[in-house]
């Protein structure tokens, strides 16, 4: 047999298409090696048109013997990775298959369980290093009250890190940098609506656009070689002011 024969019997073979999630979380699922090569012969079967192989068929091509195969596919159903259930083929006649869509279902939710747990360990992350932030702009570490008060802008408030982060940007912008002032700020963003960095930052130029400095008719212009501050005269909202 030469090469192009070769290859030509090899592709006429075919091939079994199977999830790379199988192969990452059936271990997790506590399915043996044995049950996956198992599992995988079954899936050879249904490819090729057999969906109710015996332990028999399948005993040709593995290892075990048909008692061992008997079992392992009875374990396999009570797990509930298999089930077998009736169709009716074109004549009418009852007949029987194995399936293993339950299987591939719970592969499915291992995937979401997964994703679900990586975003609440990012929250997590996110979380701690918010706290990490408040003690470096407050250059101490926090009290349990103020601690007990973040966590609750967090849990009860629903506010995200993200927007915490950027009220305490506003407090410190605004060189009132003290928990009573972040939380007023959360307050009023929470009635507007606030959700996302976004949307606080567009609801506070939206406030400052208003804000029209004291005295200004007063003010004598400063020389070009003023080494002020480029933000000193920049207006900040005071989030306090509306409710005096």
């Amino acid at each position: 047999m030469n090469e192009t024969e070769r290859l030509q019997t090899w592709l006429e073979r075919g091939s079994v298409s199977i999830s790379q999630l199988f192969f990452q979380f059936y271990n997790e699922l506590q399915i043996s090696d044995a049950e996956a090569m198992l599992i995988m012969h079954l899936n050879a079967f249904h490819e090729e048109g057999n969906e109710f192989p015996t332990p028999a068929n399948i005993a040709q091509r593995m290892s075990m013997t048909e008692n061992m195969i008997s079992t392992s596919m009875q374990r396999l159903m009570q797990k509930g990775f298999m089930e077998i259930h009736q169709k009716l083929d074109d004549k009418g006649v009852l007949y029987e298959v194995i399936s293993l869509l339950p299987l591939w279902n719970r592969l499915l939710d291992c995937v979401l369980v997964k994703k679900e747990n990586d975003k609440n360990e990012m929250e997590k992350i996110k979380e701690g290093q918010l706290f990490q932030l408040f003690e470096q702009e407050f250059g101490r570490f926090l009290s349990p009250m103020e601690t007990e008060m973040i966590s609750m802008w967090l849990d009860q408030d629903g506010h995200s890190p993200e927007v915490i982060r950027r009220a305490l940007k506003e407090a410190v912008l605004s060189q009132k940098l003290s928990l009573r002032y972040i939380d007023r700020i959360l307050f009023e963003w929470k009635k507007n609506n606030v959700k996302t960095p976004e949307d606080a930052e567009k609801l506070s130029h939206n406030f400052r656009k208003n804000i029209i400095p004291k005295n200004t008719d007063h003010q004598p212009m400063k020389k070009e070689t003023d080494q002020s501050s480029p933000t000193s005269n920049v207006p900040f909202y005071n989030w306090l002011d509306r409710h005096k």
